[in-house]
């Protein structure tokens, strides 16, 4: 579901998609998807595409917080939680660094063809 998450946001632009294996060091979730918008319209627009897609598999967000301001927005799946971040606060809250003894997973390529 993270991969999917991952490559969904990548289909809107995002940028510096992330995925981060937390299971061995947090209950919260098992992953974390961490992705950059340039502006809130384009952090709504990533946030919406996520949602759909995963809905589409049949992965129902649980929870949705910050999607009005538009500068965070956290989508919690259960066992995936993804994080859509205007750079400004990206760079700020750095969850690359808070996370920092999580597992980068890499994001793969979906098969062209």
């Amino acid at each position: 579901m993270a991969q999917w998450a991952a490559i969904a946001a990548e289909g809107k632009k995002a940028r510096d998609v992330r995925i981060l294996d937390i299971r061995s060091i947090s209950v919260v979730a098992d992953y974390f998807v961490i992705c950059s918008g340039t502006s809130g319209t384009h952090v709504r627009a990533i946030v919406d595409h996520v949602e759909e897609e995963l809905d589409k598999k049949g992965h129902k967000v649980r929870h949705v917080e910050g999607y009005s301001g538009g500068r965070w927005v956290l989508l919690d799946f259960g066992d995936v939680v993804v994080h859509v971040m205007q750079e400004e606060e990206r760079e700020f809250y750095n969850l690359e660094r808070l996370w920092g003894d999580a597992v980068e997973v890499a994001v793969e390529t979906p098969a062209v063809g």
